[in-house]
């Protein structure tokens, strides 16, 4: 497991390597204008300790050259510069996105967006949507290895109890706290139904999920939810809770939902 995840990390830093100028220019144009084909401006999340850089090296401009706007946040960070984003307490995290969908809205016209999310990404617009009101501003969430029950981290929550030290860790970065499989503000988000109406789901999920465990704590109950496990997509697709970002596959799976065919059959050699 600690040999996955570690190349899992070394291939997303390959990926962010030879892709962070092409991805740049891929993501905050505030000209640009959505069309007939694409009303929806795409707003993308980073989850835990990640941020926009690290986060859609790959996603970003596949979005791009099938021709939607395409618009990435920081938040919950120290400051919006800070390497390390996501930490901070998570409510607040979605008054920022709360903020940049706005503003994201003013920019392009747009009476809404579609929002795709990563990890702790996939889940806070949720709150979002569900405790700020804005449902009214989203079309169609695309959550890819979210929190959405919490995570038991592959059972290092039950050890860092046992040993005394998840409160240190959750002192200094409150989403992890709140991230922690049964937690307060997860049975809060999800009290009285996990969905909203008038906003389309898709959950992808990966069986090696090592992070978002177990994987199956990712998916959602409600109306107007896909929920996809990416094996049973593409059987032998290895890709773990970080690698999923760099995964042609997943990009795949991302442009079916943003185009209403979450379920669609993807190429498993050549999707893209």
């Amino acid at each position: 497991m600690r040999i996955r995840a570690l190349l899992a990390a070394l291939i997303v830093l390959l990926t962010l390597a030879v892709s962070t100028r092409a991805e740049a220019a891929t993501m905050n144009d505030w000209s640009c204008a959505p069309t007939a084909a694409r009303p929806y401006p795409v707003v993308l999340v980073h989850g835990t300790f990640e941020n926009m850089t690290v986060d859609w090296p790959l996603i970003a401009p596949v979005l791009k050259n099938r021709g939607y706007c395409v618009y990435a946040l920081n938040y919950g960070g120290a400051t919006e510069n800070s390497i390390f984003q996501g930490t901070g307490d998570i409510a607040a995290s979605a008054g920022q996105l709360a903020a940049f969908v706005d503003r994201v809205r003013a920019a392009t016209g747009a009476a809404k967006v579609d929002i795709v999310g990563h990890s702790q990404g996939g889940m806070m617009p949720r709150y979002y949507m569900k405790r700020l009101g804005g449902a009214a501003a989203v079309h169609r969430l695309v959550a890819i290895a979210p929190s959405n029950h919490g995570t038991t981290l592959s059972g290092l929550v039950t050890l860092g109890n046992l040993l005394g030290v998840t409160g240190a860790v959750v002192d200094l970065c409150p989403a992890c706290g709140q991230q922690i499989a049964g937690s307060d503000f997860i049975r809060d988000l999800n009290a009285g139904g996990e969905t909203v109406s008038g906003v389309s789901y898709t959950v992808i999920a990966t069986r090696w999920d090592e992070v978002v465990t177990p994987y199956t704590s990712a998916f959602l109950t409600g109306p107007g939810v896909a929920n996809v496990t990416l094996q049973d997509v593409c059987p032998l697709d290895l890709s773990a809770h970080l690698t999923t970002l760099a995964d042609p596959v997943v990009a795949r799976l991302v442009l079916n939902s943003l185009e209403g065919a979450a379920t669609a059959r993807v190429n498993c050699l050549f999707p893209l």
